[in-house]
């Protein structure tokens, strides 16, 4: 299903919405062009036009295949229930908008490929550098064209980069408090498109999510795990794209640091 004829069509649909909707309004919004969508969250005019092109340039090169857009599932939750049962292009057409809205990177573009709720085919654009990732189910994971394999950063204690933005505040001190000894904490880049090539690019070595919505994982999850890193639930279950009121995603540069990095995950439980 995910031919390298494939990839390439989907990068240039990518790379179209970036060119058209996104780029044009780096560091250009006007105030009335940036809309609150929940007291941390916010869309854009970008948002907007990019899922637009995405949604129909997707559509039109897999008929067979639905859509769900990010900006879509906002206006009717019920759109999320067509990744249950069929084929589904799952559209993130800006991530990162917050970092986008605010005149600074990382930002970029996440597309999936999904058949009834497990990812075959994930595509991240990097909308600043231009970097392409992209993984198909067993075919291995890529960047620019190269095959890539996840590597660790090689520092002692590990690098953890940690999301604790959407804890209460009982769980958020549990883990500062359990993970702070055994890691080198690091900030996050608010940004899936960017967390998860650092994952496979020796940046950082775990991450944790406490959101795991489709739009934001699931291309990152597929091209972690191709490249031979691990992202999974705390409980080592594989993270599907039709249980999207899960919560907790663990991803790691290598299956030995999620292990060890899970361990301690129980045992704060």
């Amino acid at each position: 299903m995910i031919t390298p004829e494939l990839t390439r069509a989907v990068e240039a649909i990518m790379r179209d919405a970036s060119d058209r909707a996104i780029a044009p309004r780096y560091r250009l919004l006007a105030s009335h062009e940036i809309i609150a969508k929940a007291a941390d969250d916010v869309v854009t005019v970008a948002d907007h036009e990019s899922e637009a092109i995405l949604t129909e340039k997707l559509a039109a090169l897999l008929p067979e295949a639905d859509v769900v857009g990010e900006e879509a599932v906002h206006a009717d939750k019920s759109v999320l229930e067509r990744l249950k049962d069929r084929l589904c292009w799952i559209v993130d057409p800006l991530d990162g908008t917050m970092n986008f809205s605010q005149g600074k990177p990382p930002f970029g573009i996440l597309v999936a490929l999904a058949d009834k709720g497990e990812t075959i085919g994930g595509w991240i654009l990097d909308t600043l550098t231009g970097r392409f990732c992209h993984a198909g189910i067993g075919t291995g994971a890529w960047i620019d064209g190269e095959r890539v394999a996840a590597r660790t950063s090689g520092e002692s204690p590990p690098v953890a980069a940690i999301s604790t933005i959407f804890m209460d505040e009982d769980a958020r001190e549990k883990v500062i408090r359990h993970i702070a000894p055994h890691y080198r904490l690091v900030d996050i880049p608010r940004c899936a498109a960017e967390q998860y090539p650092r994952l496979v690019l020796g940046t950082n070595d775990i991450s944790v999510f406490n959101r795991t919505l489709p739009w934001d994982h699931s291309a990152g999850v597929l091209f972690l795990n191709e490249a031979g890193g691990k992202a999974a639930r705390p409980d080592g279950s594989a993270y599907r794209v039709d249980e999207y009121e899960r919560r907790e995603l663990l991803g790691a540069s290598s299956p030995k640091l999620w292990d060890e990095f899970a361990e301690i995950i129980a045992r704060i439980r």
